[in-house]
């Protein structure tokens, strides 16, 4: 059976589900054409096996010179050249170099010392919450800051600053804004980033930029800004917007959440459960091919686009059993939420550490939190690449 080309699917039937449109495509042609807002043809892949092959083969590139947009047309003048240190958008070898020296930042030391850290975090601002009342916007008091200020003290960033680039990092995301308000953004963050990490080589801390000043001599101010950006950005936005939409969800499916508190043990699972179950990378990632190449019987030409549904592979029944359905009994979930390959993602292991303390102490402190307005009143962040709530009105 061959489906006619369609653009990249977006409109979802609840806040937790992905595109109907992806469970039709992933059992009918799971390798798909997808037609570009250029009038190009790309490629869909949205099972759990083709999405790790092509995840993991070197023949598909991050590049965004390879890559034909798929949500939006760029003109030639408006497309940019990576910069020096922003490895997501890198190959081998440039990529590995880059990647290598932040892992050496990533020290079990490190992360180590960072949990009473981040327990800490969580403890003073559900106190912060208690205090001013009964009711709070969860989003705002507590699922942006946590992971805010622990990457803020992962590189060093003062947190009175972090409201700039919490605003400049939301906008970068957006996938509805014209190419010119994305790349003013993005020079803003990077003026912020320069000016944090000339500061760092003049007064060097206890931090990971000032970490990788001393691991590689050779770096560039640049590179270590742009390598900061990146850590920045990815460093907040996933983790919070999981700990605000996972919540919601958790609110919304209260036998879930009275098995959490029965049994917290589970709570390590349930956080891979959610991590599964959400993906709120959203659009999936980005690839272009640079051999041709066969995948699910579909033959790709070198210089296509190929983009990867982690939240269609999240929901595959080939790897897991009853997907549609939240279960934070779940016991085995290799999911590709956090990517597959050498993109994964670098800080998932902090990532899950901050989730895991935040849902236990937040769900302890207030056994009673519900949700405070109607479940369609809650505004999400339909066109953003990270997906999530803007705002939760939570009551307790």
């Amino acid at each position: 059976m061959t489906i006619e080309a369609a653009p990249l699917p977006i409109e979802r039937p609840t806040p937790f589900d992905p595109p109907r449109e992806y469970r039709r495509l992933r059992e009918d042609q799971p390798v798909s054409r997808l037609a570009m807002p250029d009038g190009s043809l790309g490629w869909l892949v949205t099972s759990y096996e083709h999405v790790r092959f092509v995840m993991a083969d070197p023949r598909f590139s991050s590049r965004p010179e390879n890559i034909t947009d798929p949500m939006r047309v760029v003109a030639p003048e408006e497309r940019f050249e990576v910069p020096k240190g922003l490895f997501i958008s890198m190959d081998p070898p440039d990529h590995g170099r880059y990647r290598k020296l932040l892992t050496g930042q990533f020290t079990v030391r490190r992360m180590r010392a960072l949990e009473p850290r981040i327990h800490q975090m969580v403890v003073d601002h559900l106190d912060a919450m208690q205090a001013a009342g009964d009711s709070a916007d969860l989003v705002s008091a507590f699922a942006l800051p946590i992971p805010s200020l622990v990457i803020c003290e992962l590189l060093g960033v003062p947190y009175e600053e972090r409201e700039e680039f919490q605003h400049r990092s939301h906008q970068l995301l957006r996938v509805d804004l014209p190419i010119a308000q994305i790349r003013e953004a993005a020079e803003g963050i990077r003026d912020f980033m320069g000016r944090l990490v000339a500061s760092k080589r003049v007064e060097p801390g206890d931090d990971m930029l000032s970490g990788l000043f001393a691991a590689d001599p050779t770096l560039t101010e640049d590179e270590i800004a742009e390598m900061g950006l990146l850590l920045l950005i990815a460093g907040h936005e996933t983790t919070a917007n999981m700990l605000g939409l996972g919540t919601f969800l958790l609110l919304q499916n209260p036998d879930q959440l009275a098995k959490l508190r029965a049994e917290p043990a589970l709570l390590p699972g349930a956080v891979e459960e959610l991590l599964r179950y959400l993906s709120v990378v959203q659009f999936g990632t980005r690839r272009g091919v640079l051999a041709d190449v066969e995948v699910g019987g579909q033959q790709f030409r070198k210089g296509e686009t190929v983009i990867c549904s982690l939240a269609a592979a999240n929901r595959d029944p080939a790897r897991f059993d009853n997907p549609e359905i939240l279960d934070v009994t779940r016991t085995h979930s290799t999911h590709v939420a956090f990517g597959h390959g050498i993109h994964q993602c670098l800080g998932q292991q902090l990532s899950r550490v901050e989730m895991q303390i935040a849902f236990r102490e937040l769900f302890d402190r207030f056994p009673n939190l519900r949700l405070a307005a109607e479940p369609g009143e809650v505004k999400l962040r339909t066109m953003s690449a990270v997906y999530g709530a803007d705002y939760l009105p939570v009551a307790w």
